[in-house]
């Protein structure tokens, strides 16, 4: 379910929300951390520069007291000295304290075992760094060996790093607090300049545009996925239509001989026909009764060839096994040889014997179509040509005639249900409507390809092209 006020899906993660969490974190830590980093600095800094300070004032020292006098000169001198914070003090070889500014000197301990006096009892000069026994502190230390063999020691106490840090420790939360705050402004303002065109990506615009590179895969794929989507609504608004239309050409058509059928019947049953009349008013039944049985026979052929292709199931046709084209023609152009005769019409077949993988009963339907409409749109005294051979390695079934031809406009259309050029005329030269939309379904069962030809008064050419 949407909350209430951004329409996010609960159980999602917002975009808006995960950048801005992500920038403010990053400015605090990183804000933290160069606090951090500039203390450590600092405190390396002024700890150098007390050592450098210690180093010189002890050779100051050094230098008063380099007579070489007593060990109670060397103490009188350096009591007479103020050292402020620092602490003196003297040491003897042997590690003795002779004297210190802070302590008495007698209550310390040995001082041979300190690292910057034995330096300096060694090289004449030493320093150390040590934590002081009070915590936060850390003790800096330079000596300098005397001519007289004592050690001056000058020593100073400096806060930690850890110390500094926990006595600004409100200041820096401030800082921290005053650094979030900014973040979270700034942050607040990014994530909404990087959101908001994503947010105004349009997904049923036909062509959506990608805000940021990254985002150019999935706009491109909303893209595709719209126009499937268009496509399949049009495909099945178009399916619809064809439906509807289909089913009002089925009961129209039907309607003609039926009531033809019903009311030649109707004159017998009443007696109202002659005597001498009755065959032809038979024979109008017939043919009526027979126009019918073609238009049931050619619909059920198109609802299996329609059911074929939503399942993919060539089955329902039979079984698919090896035919010869020529063979199939053969027998088509036998059985029309006749109806050419009486239209007037000549018919030829010429070709090769080819074989492909098809059903025998839709080819025969295919090329019987093709035929039929050949000679029905034909004129007399005009041909009609069947040829079977291959064209560019490929079997192909042409049937071309010298006929009344099919206008430019008209030419895409012929192959859709019921659809004729000239109704009037197709009506008196009989047909179902259906046969070259059987025609392009055969054609789709068997992978084959369509190509017309045709010209006003001259005639068409149609050639189906199998794999």
């Amino acid at each position: 379910m949407p909350d209430g006020t951004n329409g996010v899906v609960s159980g999602t993660h917002s975009l808006r929300r995960g950048v801005f969490v992500s920038f403010a974190v990053s400015c605090s830590v990183v804000a933290v951390v160069l606090l951090l980093a500039l203390s450590l600095f600092y405190q390396s800094s002024v700890l150098a520069d007390v050592k450098g300070m210690l180093a010189r004032e002890c050779d100051t020292v050094a230098t008063a007291i380099d007579d070489g006098g007593t060990a109670k000169e060397e103490i009188a001198l350096l009591s007479s000295i103020d050292f402020g914070e620092e602490r003196a003090t003297l040491v003897a070889p042997d590690g003795t304290v002779l004297y210190d500014s802070q302590v008495d000197a007698a209550t310390l301990e040995n001082h041979a075992d300190r690292p910057e006096i034995a330096e300096a009892l060694k090289d004449g000069e030493g320093e150390s760094d040590r934590d002081s026994d009070t915590l936060g502190y850390v003790s800096l230390y330079h000596a300098r060996r005397l001519p007289s063999g004592d050690v001056v020691r000058l020593g100073l106490d400096r806060s930690s790093v850890g110390r500094i840090v926990g006595q600004d420790l409100f200041i820096l939360a401030i800082v921290v607090g005053c650094l979030v705050v900014v973040a979270w402004f700034v942050s607040r303002v990014i994530a909404n300049r990087l959101v908001r065109p994503i947010l105004e990506i349009d997904p049923e615009a036909e062509e959506a545009k990608a805000p940021y590179v990254e985002l150019e895969p999935l706009v491109s794929r909303l893209n595709e996925q719209h126009h499937d989507l268009v496509e399949r609504m049009d495909q099945v608004q178009s399916a619809s239509d064809m439906r509807r239309e289909f089913t009002a050409n089925v009961t129209h058509e039907l309607k003609t001989p039926i009531a033809a059928i019903s009311g030649a019947s109707e004159l017998i049953r009443d007696g109202i026909v002659r005597p001498e009349d009755i065959p032809n008013f038979a024979s109008r039944i017939y043919d009526d009764a027979q126009r019918l049985s073609a238009l049931v026979s050619d619909i059920l052929t198109l609802s299996k060839l329609d059911e074929t292709e939503r399942s993919q199931d060539r089955q329902l046709f039979g079984s698919v096994e090896p035919v010869d084209l020529l063979s199939v023609a053969s027998d088509v152009c036998q059985r029309y040889e006749q109806r050419a005769r009486d239209a007037g019409v000549k018919l030829k077949l010429d070709g090769v014997s080819t074989t492909i993988k098809g059903n025998a009963r839709l080819l025969d339907e295919l090329i019987g179509n093709l035929v039929s409409n050949a000679i029905r749109y034909n004129r007399r005294g005009g041909s009609v040509f069947v040829w079977v051979l291959p064209q560019d390695g490929k079997p192909c079934v042409r049937v071309s005639d010298t006929g009344i031809g099919i206008p430019q406009e008209d030419q895409a259309k012929v192959f859709e249900r019921f659809y004729r050029v000239d109704k009037g005329r197709s009506r008196e030269k009989g047909g179902t409507g259906l046969g070259l939309a059987i025609v392009k379904h055969a054609a789709a069962f068997h992978d084959a390809t369509i190509d017309l030809k045709s010209e006003l008064g001259k005639g068409t050419q149609i050639t189906v092209t199998f794999p």
